[in-house]
């Protein structure tokens, strides 16, 4: 296999000499200016006149900004293989994954020794270098959540953490001449890389064939393994190899790339003349040669996916159909990213891919081709949702979390354009210099997506209303591909129906919404002894009922555990700066029970919803169950205590929703719940689950509804209570319209009805 059909790289090799240590570094930064991609240094840590290659490598990542480095290669008998995966996926993270791993199996052992490392022989260096392959790997796998152990001869890991996960996927390079060296490269490595000066002719052609054969037999593509080759000094002047102007150089290196496979030259030169004009003059003249040769020859190029990572696609999935607009950005199980992207907030998922596109058309190309395979797909804002409906096992997530942007449209009618991938905590962030604000859930990390086709039950809800309330125009894709905008006056029943059963007729891409007048809010905590629940719930819903609108208040209620007593821990925001109205209506928190800690401050609203950009692991599925509550009632607040105290529950919250939320029309959108002053959520895990279905048994009488966002349990009957009769019938004519083939299905999917006219759909 003469050419692998990698992209071309072009670096150098410089001497760390510590005599003038500020001269490696301009001469790193250097090739940087001609254009070169790589900077690497040989490691000699017994070498007294060198300076320490890590320090180095780490000195010139932060005095540069795009080139990679590399150790070339790094002496692995006197750097440890679990604190060198550590080091490094640091490094890369720091510069922003521009690290590579070169490693040797060492050399000048009388050297080595001196410096307290066991002398091996050549086959026992061999055997360590594998071994530390695995624990470097190993570390570097945050996908894997068990604890990382490699009982080897030479190097052993027992139980060792895993992470952090590196920046990149850091390719490892192996210095190798002999064949069991180069059979290891062949099994693990992704490069080999030798010096010219060490080959002899025919060498490069037998190490390849070497390569590829353990490749193979190890059931790998020898085209995952970039083939790297460190080049002496060279001259551009006089004739002979890597002599002479650089089209001449370019004659020569040209069929070490077409011939022999390599697609990485490194050259050995502390000359920053040489550096120049290798970068300025010989890179873009040998690139443009590559390219119109592999052209030519249809030579197929791009990156390679490991044989091991395809064992671990899913069926259903035509992997290699993939539109050209999702192909960079999805990712496999297997991928470095997958562990920050299979799972919810809440749920533990496993999809078989996840796409990533970047704007609304590429959404249209992800739909088009989950439609296409066989198996279920999910729609991802954020990711927060707690019913765990924005992931799956083995199906396909449409991750729209790109769509981030934050845009003040018009300061003077107080219009913002979102993103539905943006999260409610940067939405905040970014509105709060202009003095507006969009009431947003609790948790700054939630979709705008998500969140605001559902409803949006936020800290401002009893003075501003639902998120949705406030939304003026959208913008969707729908199941036939098309992308729509919809307001008022165009499209209007698709209008209705996104605001409040949205993931039933598409996948939101944009949302323009009328925001705020907000500044700083009073944001007050309050923990309480919850001992005395039923008596305490019910004073505390009567006071927020009868408070002014500026106030919203979230009360949350933990189950004793040993010795702690139940807790209802209190949110209370008061949605402007009036302290002293605040205070006078936070005064009248504290008689409500035996108060266990309290803070109140005036902060700008975004500090009440931060966004962290917290990774979602998941964890064991919970059941959550939700209800809509008009007013909690003795028996209601009985039903709760018995609840929390029943130990069926690991949380019950109570929202307020009233106010500003029942001002609006029950028909003016699909969000029909009008009249209710509370929502009401518990949770629940493992053995728990079917306790707490139980208790919603014995609660349904005094429930009034459900939230979308908050219900696991996606039976008719929930439906029904989701939807009152008229807008689940108005629901159902247009889905028939816009989601005829039932597409849309994943949370809270409404059935198709296309037997009614849809001139009925004015209601």
């Amino acid at each position: 296999m003469p050419d692998y059909g990698h992209e071309l790289v072009l670096g150098t090799f410089l001497t760390p000499a510590a005599e003038n240590p500020q001269q490696v570094v301009a001469l790193a930064q250097a090739s940087e200016r001609a254009g070169l991609d790589l900077v690497t240094f040989q490691d000699h840590p017994y070498q007294p006149a060198f300076l320490d290659t890590w320090t180095l490598l780490s000195w010139v990542a932060a005095s540069t900004e795009r080139i990679h480095v590399a150790g070339n290669v790094l002496n692995l008998p006197l750097r440890p293989p679990a604190v060198l995966a550590r080091a490094a996926a640091s490094l890369d993270l720091l510069s922003g994954g521009r690290f590579a791993l070169g490693l040797g199996s060492g050399a000048f052992w009388d050297a080595i020794v001196a410096m307290g490392s066991p002398r091996l022989t050549p086959g026992q260096g061999v055997d360590a270098l594998d071994e530390a392959i695995d624990i470097v790997r190993g570390i570097w796998d945050t996908n894997e959540r068990t604890p990382l152990r490699v009982h080897g001869t030479h190097h052993r890991v027992d139980g060792a953490k895993r992470g952090p996960a590196p920046a990149h996927d850091i390719p490892i390079w192996v210095g190798a001449y002999k064949p069991r060296m180069l059979g290891l490269v062949g099994r693990k490595a992704d490069g080999w890389l030798p010096s010219l000066g060490y080959l002899k002719d025919g060498d490069l052609a037998a190490g390849n064939a070497r390569i590829d054969e353990a490749a193979e037999a190890a059931g790998r593509d020898p085209r995952e393994i970039r083939r790297l080759l460190n080049l002496g000094g060279g001259s551009f002047s006089g004739a002979g190899f890597l002599q002479g102007p650089p089209d001449r150089w370019v004659e020569d290196l040209l069929p070490l790339v077409l011939d022999d496979g390599i697609s990485t030259f490194i050259l050995g030169s502390d000359d920053p003349a040489a550096i120049a004009r290798f970068g300025e003059e010989v890179a873009p003249v040998l690139r443009d040669a590559v390219a119109a040769a592999r052209t030519a020859a249809g030579t197929r190029t791009g990156s390679v996916r490991p044989a091991a990572l395809l064992a671990r696609r899913r069926a259903g999935i035509d992997y290699d159909g993939l539109p050209d607009s999702l192909v960079a950005t999805a990712v496999e199980p297997g991928d470095r990213e997958y562990a920050r992207v299979r799972s919810s907030y809440v749920y533990a998922g496993s999809p078989g891919l996840v796409l990533r596109p970047q704007d609304a058309e590429a959404v249209r190309d992800a739909l088009a081709f989950a439609r296409a395979q066989e198996v279920p797909f999910a729609v991802r804002s954020g990711g927060h949702g707690i019913s765990g409906r924005s992931t799956n096992d083995g199906g396909i997530v449409i991750d729209v979390g790109a769509l981030d942007t934050v845009e003040v449209l018009d300061r003077e009618q107080r219009l913002v354009r979102l993103g539905a991938g943006a999260r409610w905590g940067d939405v905040a962030a970014a509105l709060s210099p202009h003095g507006l604000a969009i009431s947003s859930g609790d948790y700054g990390d939630v979709g705008v997506g998500g969140l605001v086709t559902a409803g949006g039950q936020g800290f401002l809800g009893r003075s501003y209303g639902l998120t949705l309330d406030h939304v003026v125009a959208a913008e969707v894709v729908l199941a036939d591909g098309r992308l729509v905008r919809t307001d008022a006056d165009h499209e209007p029943d698709l209008f209705w129906a996104v605001r409040g059963a949205g993931a039933n007729v598409g996948i939101l891409t944009a949302v323009e919404i009328e925001a705020a007048e907000v500044g700083d809010v009073v944001h007050a905590t309050i923990i309480f002894d919850a001992t005395d629940t039923a008596p305490f719930v019910q004073a505390w819903a009567e006071l927020v009922e009868s408070a002014p609108r500026e106030l919203t208040s979230f009360l949350s209620l933990v189950p004793a555990r040993g010795q702690d007593p139940a807790v209802g821990y209190t949110i209370v925001v008061w949605a402007n700066d009036d302290t002293e109205a605040a205070v006078v209506a936070l005064e009248r928190f504290l008689d409500l029970a035996p108060v266990l800690q309290q803070q109140a401050r005036l902060v700008p609203y975004a500090a009440t919803v931060a966004a962290h950009h917290g990774e979602h692991t998941g964890g064991s599925a919970p059941a959550t169950r939700g209800g809509l509550v008009e007013h909690v009632t003795p028996e209601l607040a009985a039903l709760l205590a018995g609840l929390l105290a029943g130990g069926d529950a690991d949380m019950v919250q109570l929202r307020a929703v009233g106010a500003a939320v029942n001002d609006v029309d029950p028909a003016a959108t699909a969000y029909a719940h009008r009249s209710q002053n509370f929502s009401l959520l518990a949770s629940a895990r493992g053995s728990r689950r079917a306790g707490i279905d139980a208790w919603w048994e014995r609660l349904g009488p005094h429930l009034d509804g459900v939230y979308l966002s908050f219900e696991t349990n996606q039976s008719p009957d929930r439906l029904a209570q989701a939807f009152p009769p008229a807008t689940l019938a108005r629901l159902g004519r247009l889905k028939a319209v816009y989601d005829p083939d039932h597409v849309f299905d994943g949370n809270f999917g409404v059935a198709p009805t296309p037997d009614e006219p849809r001139a009925t759909m004015a209601t």
